[in-house]
């Protein structure tokens, strides 16, 4: 039986970024990304490590917010389109991940509805080179670019990095647990017969 291998593609060019996303679902965790922001590289690394998804990112901006915003966008777009009908997966997901003293909550709905809530918790402005708002925009942004209700809290710690990476680690999770493909089933998970 050969392997679904679900892929989603997102260009986006305006005036203020050209932004390339690639995502294959059933990947292995490989990531290859240039954003030009290290922190922002760092994140989707983990995202595509922690969902087992193969990750393309090429990305060019004037300003950062620019850029995180339209890389969240397209690739909340290329998971939109790998997902296409919704068919067969999961559809809900969740994740409770601690890292050292920090502890973040994610919880995923794949239903064609964009609802994003986001609580990193952060009281410090930049977490490496990238805003500390630029990051809870990011999710917020890819969220309802899927679409999908993304809700990510982050439930405790003091140590701003820490808690950016358990949070997109939790995201990463139950996106992975959200996506999968439900063995012996092929409807659409909902009573009214559609996502």
């Amino acid at each position: 039986m050969e392997a679904i291998r679900r892929r989603g593609s997102f260009s986006r060019s305006t005036k203020e970024t050209e932004v390339e996303v690639s995502i294959v679902l059933d990947g292995t965790g490989v990531a290859d990304v240039s954003t030009g922001l290290r922190f922002l590289d760092h994140m989707l690394h983990l995202l595509a490590h922690h969902t087992r998804s193969d990750l393309t990112v090429r990305a060019r901006w004037d300003l950062v917010h620019h850029g995180v915003e339209d890389v969240a966008i397209a690739l909340g777009r290329a998971v939109g389109e790998a997902l296409g009908d919704r068919k067969g997966i999961r559809r809900f997901g969740h994740a409770l991940v601690p890292m050292d003293e920090s502890l973040a909550l994610a919880a995923v709905d794949l239903v064609r509805r964009a609802h994003a809530s986001v609580d990193l918790t952060l009281s410090s402005e930049r977490i490496e080179d990238v805003a500390a708002e630029d990051l809870q925009h990011f999710v917020e942004s890819f969220a309802v670019n899927i679409p999908a209700v993304v809700h990510v809290e982050v439930l405790r710690g003091t140590n701003a990095h820490h808690k950016v990476e358990a949070a997109f680690k939790a995201l990463a999770l139950a996106l992975r647990d959200a996506w999968s493909i439900e063995p012996g089933f092929s409807g659409p998970r909902s009573t009214k017969g559609v996502l």
